[in-house]
């Protein structure tokens, strides 16, 4: 059975190509996917790869984990599914006073 990995530290100039040919040493990689944020287009410096068994996927964290890759330290171990987030409905959710504390008046410091 097939099982994803989760790959932290990655430099942000690695591309999925690299990522897969870099664990395809520990055996069959079924997917990579490097995370990029969506604003910029840009990597995230993390990613997903995975392999097609239980014991080719150890053997990837053990070839990989906390091993150097690109001049980063990579950390490497089986990846937790995804959390349910609460959605906002496409509206501002944050909270909090954005104003600064102002609320008029004379704040020159001048004479009244």
């Amino acid at each position: 059975m097939a099982k994803k990995l989760y790959v932290g530290g990655l430099p942000y100039s690695t591309t999925e190509d690299e990522l897969r040919d870099a664990f395809a040493g520990a055996g069959s990689v079924t997917s990579a996917t490097i995370i990029m944020d969506r604003m910029s287009g840009r990597s995230k410096g993390f990613g997903f790869v995975e392999m097609s068994t239980d014991e080719e996927a150890q053997k990837a964290i053990d070839q990989w984990n906390g091993k150097d890759f690109g001049g980063r330290t990579l950390t490497v171990n089986e990846a937790r599914p995804m959390e349910e987030r609460p959605r906002n409905n496409g509206g501002y959710s944050g909270g909090g006073n954005r104003g600064g504390g102002y609320s008029g008046g004379n704040r020159g410091g001048g004479r009244w």
